[in-house]
């Protein structure tokens, strides 16, 4: 196995062990044990257990961008008869209107699957982000790993007209997250189905409608 596959792999089995025992049960003996490697396999790739969270949170950044990348990839900007490309109305024309629609199914597929079969995944990335609320020395890593969902994000929302895409995916990311948290974690989590893919679509469409038309100013 090449470094760059163990690295992969001791990386998705820190993951699953902070899902399946919380960072408790993080340790370095534990992924080794888990990832059938031998002892001292995971320490020497990543020293410490920093180092080791730090991985995580790359690897679950680059699997989130991965599942975007194939079920909502940036789509080109449609064209509206008589009217600016950059015209992000509700009115912007059928292509407009098609291309909003397309996109929120999109994303609805991503965010099913995050709490459906990646659903483990997405646990786990809150445990290790609360950590790094705890532990400065993991905020650089969380931050530099979090602006990629935002630059997805951010060209979605260009894509579909958006004068101020960054902003407008401040907005759409936090929406995105409060949906995740409440149906893994929330107090109700345990006692209501996931929604279902349509819902979501339905769901998501009003979340990038709001973005839209909330435009928020860029910071001075």
């Amino acid at each position: 196995m090449s470094t760059p596959d163990r690295r992969t792999l001791i990386a998705d089995t820190a993951i699953a062990t902070v899902a399946a025992a919380g960072l408790r049960g993080l340790t370095h003996r534990a992924v080794d044990t888990a990832a059938g490697l031998p002892a001292g396999s995971t320490s020497y790739y990543f020293r410490t257990r920093t180092a080791l969270i730090e991985a995580c949170y790359r690897r679950l950044a680059e699997s989130d961008l991965a599942d975007v990348d194939q079920d909502a990839p940036v789509l080109p900007l449609p064209q509206t008869r008589g009217g600016a490309p950059g015209d992000h109305g509700e009115g912007g024309g059928h292509g407009q209107r098609a291309a909003r629609d397309e996109a929120a199914a999109g994303l609805a597929s991503v965010i099913h699957r995050w709490l459906t079969t990646g659903r483990e995944r997405q646990l786990a990335r809150f445990e290790l982000s609360l950590e790094a609320a705890r532990n400065p020395e993991l905020r650089t890593g969380l931050h530099r790993a979090g602006l990629g969902a935002r630059a997805r994000a951010a060209g979605i929302l260009a894509a579909l007209g958006a004068a101020h895409p960054e902003r407008s995916a401040e907005l759409l990311v936090a929406w995105t997250e409060g949906i995740l948290y409440d149906h893994l974690a929330g107090a109700l989590a345990a006692t209501r189905p996931v929604p279902t893919l349509p819902e979501l679509t339905g769901t998501v469409r009003r979340m990038l409608d709001a973005s839209l038309a909330a435009e928020v100013p860029e910071r001075p």
